[in-house]
C-alpha cells in the first residue's frame, strides 16, 4: 500500500514523522500526506474520512496549516454514528476558533445534536460549544444549554453548567437566564455537578449584580451547611485527597462564600463558623490542605470585618513563611501585602520572619519579602528594620543589590527622625552600594547637608573617612568631594565636633590628596572628575598655601581628551592666575538649598499655566525662548510662590549658579546703587535674561573696574572668544549692553543713553518670520504694582491671518486682565492692537513674567505659535 496514499493508518503516518532525521525530510512527508487528504477530499472519500482528519489533526498540532480540512469537519459532524461525530468534534475545536466564519454552518448541527436522544452525542455537542462557543452561536443556542441544566444525567448536567460558564462570559445579557437553574446546582449532591454548579453561580455573580443579590439572600445559607457537611464529613474513597475530602470544592466554595460575603456584613455573619472551623481543623502539612487554608484566608480578608478571624488568618500566613516550600512561601508574602490594608499591626507581629524572607536564596521571595517590608516600616520601627536591611545590604547579591538599594534609600528618605540619622545611614548605602544609588538620592543628600549647618563638620569628617576606606562607589565619592570643596576648612580645623565623633586630623594637604585620589582615580566618571575639578577651585581659595599645588593638579587636564574636562582646566587655570582679587567671591560657599523646592522639582511639578513643551528652541535677539518652556520656568521658579524672584543686583543669577555676589565682591564704598547689568551674557545666552534700562546709572564694568589690575584691551581666552555685546533693546540695536566677559576680563563701559525717551522703552517680546509681537508700558500714577501694557501685533507675511486670538499665562504672585483684541482679523502686512493690565503682588521682589500663545487660521489651516516672554524692564 502507498505509504502516503489516504488508507495508510494514522500511526504510520506519525511513525513516518518522527524516522525523519531533519525538518526538511518532516516537511517533505508532511506535505506528501497532506496532498494525499487533499486528492482524497476532492474525490469525496468517506470511507477514510475520520482517518484524514485524524491524521490532520495531528499535523496541525506540528504546526503546519490544515485550512483546507475544515468542511470535513462539518461532514463529519453531520453523519449519524457516534464515532465520526467525536472526530468530527474534537477536529471542530482544534482546527477551528470562534473567529472562524466557518464555525456559523455548525450551529444547527449543534442545536440538532443538543436535542439528541443519545446522551454521549448531546456531550460531544456541549464540549465543542463550550469550547468555541461564539456570542451568535450562544444566543441560538442558550434555550437548549439552559434546558439540559435540568437534564437527568449528571455527566450532561455537568457538562452544560461549563458550557453555561462560557455562554454568559460571551454574553452577559443572557445571566437572568441561567440564575434560576445554577440555583438548583447547588443542591445537588454530585460533587462533579456541585463544583460546576459553584463555578457557575460565581461567575453570574460577577457579570451580573442582581444574580449576586439572588444567591446572598437564597443561596448563603445553603453554601455555609454544604461546606460545613464536607468539613465534618467521614472518610470517601471516591473524593479523598491527602486525608481531605474533594479539596477542589472546598476552594471553589470558599471563593463564592468571599464574593458573597464581600460588602455584606449579614452573609459575612453567616459564614464567620465555617470559616474558623475550616481554618483551624485543616492540617496543613499536605499541599491540599495549604491550598485550602490559603483560600480560607483570602475569605476571611474579603468579608466584612471580624478582627479575631482576622488574626487567625494572618497567623496561618505566619506559618506558611516558615514552609520549606518556595511556591507557599510566596502566597504567603502576597497575601500578608493584601493584608496589611486590613490590618497592618497584626502583620507587624510576623516582622522577624519576613525580615529573614528577604535573605532568602530565591530571588522572587527576597523581592516580594523587600515590598512587604517597605509597606511594614514607620516612624516607630524605621530603625531597627533599616539596620537589619542596611546589614543584609553587606551580604546580598550584585543583582538584589539594586533593588534593596532603592528601597532602604526612600525608607531612609520618608521616614528620617532626624537629620544626623539620616546622614548616617545615606553613608553606610553610599559605603556599600553606592554604585546602585541614582542621581536624586545623592543629590537630596547633598540638599540635606547644606540645611544642616550644625552638622557640616560632622558630615564632611564621615566622608573622608568614608572615602580614604573605599573610592570604588562613585556616588560616595560624588557626596564626599562637594563636601571637601565646601567645607575644606571646617574639615581641617575640625570646626562642630560632636561628642559622637572620634577626633581626626585632617591637614590642608590630605584634603586636596583626597580630592585628587577622585580625579585620577581609574573608575571616576566624567561627572565625578568636573565635580573634583571644582572642589579644587574652591580648595585654592580656602587653602592658599596649596594653591600651587591645586593649579598643577587642575593643569594636568589641559589636555583632556574630554572636552568637558579639557574646558574646565583652561577655565578655572585662568581664574587663578588673572582673577586673584575676584577668585575669593566666586567660589565662596554656596547659599542653603531649598529642599521644599528641591522635593518638587524632583517629583516633576510644574504649574498648570507653563507650558512643558518639548519642541526646539527658537532663540532669537531679544531673549524670547521659543516654545521650550520647562527648563525656563525651572530656572525662573515658576513653580513656587515662595521662591526669590531675580533681584536687581549684577551677580544674581551668578549667586544662583556658581555662589558669586559681584554686589559684595569689592565694589567702591560710594557706589549708590548694585549694578544691573552684571549678568546679561549670561541672560541672553540662556535666552531667560531682562535687558536692563538704557538709562541704567552705572554699569556692571564701571562698578567692578577697581578690582581689575589694568584695563587693557579685552583678550581672548587660549583662544575662546570673548562674548559679544548684544543688545540691550529689540528696538535700538545700536545701543550695547554691558558685557562681562566671565572668564578673561570685563567689557567696555557702555554710552549712557542721555536722551530724554519714555520711563518705559517699548519691547519686541516676540517675534517669528511671520509675525512681531511689541508691548508699550506704562504705570498708574500712584499704583506702581500695576502695569499697562498695549500689545501691538503686526503681520510680517502677505497673508491674512483670521480667528486671530493672543493668550497669556503669568505666575501665581501675578495678576493679570486682558481687554479684546481691536480685531479679530490681522490684514497682510497690517496691525492689530490689544490691552492688558498686570498686577505685581511683590513688586520690587520678582519680576514679571509671561507665558504666550498665539493662534491664527491661514486659509483656513490652524496655526498655533508660543514663546515665553521673561525679558520686562525689572522695575515693573
Amino acid at each position: 500500500m502507498n505509504p502516503f496514499s489516504s488508507g495508510t493508518r494514522l500511526r504510520d503516518m506519525i511513525r513516518a514523522i518522527r524516522s525523519c532525521k531533519t525538518a526538511a525530510e518532516e516537511r517533505a512527508v508532511v506535505r506528501k500526506e497532506c496532498a494525499a487528504i487533499r486528492a482524497a477530499i476532492s474525490e469525496n472519500d468517506q470511507d477514510y474520512r475520520h482517518r484524514n482528519l485524524a491524521k490532520l489533526m495531528f499535523i496541525h498540532m506540528l504546526g503546519y496549516p490544515t485550512h483546507f480540512g475544515q468542511m470535513e469537519c462539518l461532514k463529519l459532524i453531520a453523519s449519524s454514528g457516534f464515532p465520526e461525530k467525536r472526530i468530527g468534534y474534537l477536529a471542530l475545536m482544534l482546527l477551528l476558533d470562534e473567529r472562524q466564519e466557518v464555525l456559523m454552518l455548525v450551529t444547527n448541527s449543534l442545536k440538532q445534536d443538543l436535542n439528541h436522544s443519545n446522551q454521549y452525542i448531546i456531550g460531544l455537542a456541549l464540549c465543542a460549544l463550550g469550547n468555541i462557543c461564539s456570542a451568535e452561536m450562544a444566543r441560538d443556542l442558550a434555550p437548549e444549554v439552559e434546558r439540559l441544566l435540568q437534564f437527568r444525567d449528571p455527566n450532561i448536567r455537568k457538562k452544560a453548567a461549563l458550557c453555561s460558564i462560557r455562554i454568559i462570559k460571551k454574553v452577559p445579557d443572557l445571566a437572568e437566564n441561567f440564575i434560576n437553574p445554577a440555583a438548583s446546582l447547588l443542591r445537588e449532591k454530585h460533587h462533579g455537578v456541585l463544583i460546576t454548579g459553584v463555578q457557575l453561580c460565581t461567575d453570574l455573580c460577577k457579570v451580573s449584580s442582581e444574580a449576586l443579590e439572588y444567591f446572598r439572600e437564597k443561596c448563603t445559607e445553603g453554601l455555609v451547611k454544604t461546606l460545613k457537611d464536607m468539613a465534618n464529613s467521614s472518610y470517601a474513597p471516591e473524593y479523598d485527597v491527602a486525608g481531605i475530602t474533594d479539596p477542589f470544592l472546598h476552594i471553589r466554595l470558599l471563593k463564592l462564600l468571599r464574593i458573597l460575603g464581600q460588602g455584606d456584613a449579614d452573609a459575612s455573619d453567616c459564614m464567620n463558623d465555617i470559616l474558623a472551623q475550616v481554618a483551624t481543623k485543616i492540617e496543613s502539612n499536605k499541599n491540599a490542605g495549604n491550598a485550602i487554608l490559603y483560600e480560607c484566608v483570602g475569605t476571611i480578608m474579603s468579608i466584612e470585618d471580624n478582627g479575631g478571624l482576622r488574626v487567625l488568618a494572618i497567623n496561618i500566613l505566619g506559618r506558611f513563611l516558615s514552609n520549606r516550600d518556595n511556591n507557599i512561601r510566596y502566597v504567603a508574602l502576597n497575601m500578608l501585602m493584601k493584608a496589611m490594608t486590613v490590618d497592618a499591626q497584626a502583620v507587624q507581629r510576623h516582622r522577624a520572619t519576613i525580615l529573614e524572607c528577604v535573605k532568602d536564596s530565591d530571588a522572587s521571595i527576597r523581592k516580594k519579602a523587600l515590598d512587604l517590608v517597605y509597606l511594614l516600616v514607620n516612624e516607630s520601627n524605621v530603625k531597627p528594620l533599616t539596620k537589619e536591611l542596611i546589614e543584609y545590604l553587606e551580604a546580598s547579591d550584585q543583582e538584589f543589590k539594586g533593588v534593596l538599594t532603592d528601597k532602604i534609600c526612600s525608607l531612609v528618605e520618608k521616614f528620617s527622625p532626624e537629620k544626623i540619622w539620616y546622614i548616617d545611614q545615606m553613608l553606610k548605602v553610599l559605603s556599600e552600594a553606592g554604585s546602585f544609588v541614582k542621581d536624586e538620592v545623592w543629590h537630596a543628600l547633598i540638599v540635606v547637608i547644606s540645611n544642616a549647618s550644625d552638622l557640616h563638620g560632622y558630615s564632611v569628617r564621615a566622608l573622608y573617612r568614608a572615602l580614604q576606606t573605599t573610592t570604588e562607589q562613585e556616588s560616595l565619592v560624588r557626596v564626599a568631594v562637594w563636601c571637601i570643596g565646601e567645607y575644606g576648612d571646617i574639615l581641617v580645623n575640625n570646626v562642630g565636633m560632636l561628642d559622637i565623633e572620634e577626633p581626626i586630623t585632617v591637614t590642608e594637604s590630605d584634603a586636596v590628596d583626597a580630592v585628587e585620589v577622585a580625579i585620577k582615580h581609574h573608575t571616576s566618571d566624567l561627572t565625578t572628575k568636573a565635580m573634583a575639578l571644582i572642589a579644587l577651585l574652591k580648595l585654592s581659595s580656602r587653602f592658599p598655601s596649596c594653591s600651587a599645588r591645586i593649579k598643577d593638579i587642575i593643569l594636568q587636564n589641559k589636555q583632556s581628551f574630554v572636552l568637558e574636562l579639557q574646558q574646565r582646566s583652561i577655565e578655572f587655570n585662568c581664574i587663578l592666575q588673572k582673577h586673584q582679587n575676584i577668585r575669593a567671591a566666586l567660589v565662596e560657599r554656596m547659599p542653603v538649598l531649598d529642599e521644599a523646592t528641591f522635593s518638587g522639582r524632583r517629583a516633576g511639578s510644574l504649574p498648570t499655566s507653563v507650558s512643558t513643551s518639548t519642541g526646539t528652541a527658537h532663540n532669537i535677539p531679544n531673549g524670547i525662548a521659543k516654545p521650550a518652556a520647562a527648563p525656563v520656568a525651572d530656572l525662573l521658579d515658576l513653580s513656587s510662590d515662595d521662591a526669590p524672584a531675580p533681584s536687581s543686583s549684577g551677580g544674581n543669577f551668578l549667586q544662583d549658579l556658581l555662589g558669586v555676589d559681584l554686589s559684595t565682591a569689592s565694589a567702591p564704598p560710594s557706589t549708590s546703587q548694585p549694578p544691573k547689568g552684571g549678568t546679561d551674557v549670561l541672560l541672553d545666552l540662556l535666552s531667560i535674561g531682562t535687558s536692563p534700562p538704557a538709562q541704567s546709572s552705572s554699569s556692571a564694568s564701571d562698578i567692578l573696574s577697581s578690582i581689575q589690575d589694568n584695563t587693557a584691551s579685552l583678550a581672548n581666552l587660549n583662544g575662546l572668544t570673548s562674548l559679544s555685546p548684544l543688545s540691550a533693546n529689540g528696538n535700538s540695536p545700536a545701543s550695547p549692553a554691558p558685557v562681562m566677559d566671565l572668564l578673561d576680563g570685563f567689557g567696555p563701559s557702555p554710552q549712557k543713553n542721555e536722551e530724554n525717551g519714555p520711563a518705559y522703552p517699548s519691547l519686541d517680546a516676540y517675534e517669528s518670520s511671520s509675525l512681531r509681537m511689541s508691548f508699550n508700558f506704562s504705570k498708574q500714577p500712584g499704583n506702581p504694582q500695576t502695569t499697562l501694557i498695549q500689545a501691538t501685533f503686526t503681520n510680517l507675511s502677505p497673508n491674512v491671518y483670521n480667528d486671530f486670538l493672543f493668550q497669556a499665562a503669568v505666575p501665581k504672585f501675578l495678576q493679570l486682565h486682558l481687554d479684546p483684541a481691536s480685531s479679530n482679523t490681522l490684514p497682510a502686512n497690517g496691525s492689530i492692537s490689544q490691552s492688558m493690565k498686570v498686577t505685581n503682588s511683590q513688586h520690587g521682589k520678582k519680576s514679571l513674567v509671561m507665558r504666550i500663545r498665539i493662534a491664527y487660521k491661514i486659509n483656513g489651516k490652524d496655526v498655533l505659535e508660543e514663546g515665553q516672554v521673561n525679558n520686562f524692564p525689572r522695575d515693573l
